[in-house]
């Protein structure tokens, strides 16, 4: 096994699209050589910041309803069992029960999670012409900028922003290098967002975007007036 090929599977783990054998390996692996654990804590770490992004979606109503109607369902009635039938003492089975019921409830709830979370990334998924790492001025990854030729903008939030209460995010963008800034979009609250404004030429590279706080509503002057939270040009991605 190569070290690329162990990098690729250790991700694959950490984003939870590696089998149970190959899970069980990867932990064999880290349980017998520290390096290999160190790289799977290393990408745990890695993905931690895209896992924060993702929003948190309510189960549908009447889940756990339904959920425990299935586990409690009754057996035979009463005056259905032989009167030879052996005498059994419920109260193990009972707790045995009770420890499953909460197994699978667990177990179904992180897969719904899992599910929602995955079908939110395949509907919002983006075919971007241009991405941007937008950096504060310590030099930290804020947010993460996906262009589409159609003008369609994906800013993913790397780490919830200290927002004022009386401030807004806003998103900009330089389609023109010797422009002025054209507003994208409020990010109200920290989280990814789509944000699309029609009129604009496709991106390009080296484009210019950036985060200012605003005031609540927007810029007044629909220019920046506010601190720049984070700011980064654009490079093409190679596919």
């Amino acid at each position: 096994m190569t070290d690329h090929s162990l990098s690729e599977r250790i991700d694959e783990v950490v984003l939870g699209l590696a089998s149970e054998a190959e899970l069980f390996e990867i932990e064999g692996l880290c349980a017998a050589d520290a390096k290999v654990a160190a790289m799977l804590e290393r990408a745990r770490q890695r993905f931690l910041a895209l896992d924060e992004t993702a929003d948190i979606l309510p189960l549908p109503d009447g889940l756990w309803a339904r959920v425990e109607t299935s586990l409690t369902e009754a057996g035979p009635h009463a005056d259905e069992i032989p009167a030879t039938a052996q005498v059994i003492a419920f109260a193990p089975l009972q707790h045995r029960l009770k420890t499953w019921r909460l197994a699978a409830l667990s177990g179904i709830a992180a897969t719904f999670m899992l599910a929602s979370v995955l079908g939110w990334s395949l509907v919002t998924a983006v075919d971007p012409t241009v991405i941007a790492v937008l950096l504060d001025d310590q030099g930290q990854p804020i947010a993460v900028v996906e262009g589409t030729q159609s003008n369609q903008t994906l800013i993913t939030l790397l780490e919830n922003a200290r927002v004022p209460d009386d401030r807004v995010m806003q998103v900009w963008t330089k389609p023109q290098d010797d422009g002025s800034p054209v507003s994208l979009g409020l990010l109200s609250t920290a989280r990814s967002l789509t944000l699309s404004v029609d009129g604009l030429p496709p991106p390009r590279a080296d484009q210019l975007y950036e985060i200012t706080f605003e005031p609540l509503g927007g810029s007044p002057t629909n220019l920046p007036t506010g601190p720049i939270l984070a700011k980064g040009f654009a490079k093409t991605p190679v596919y």
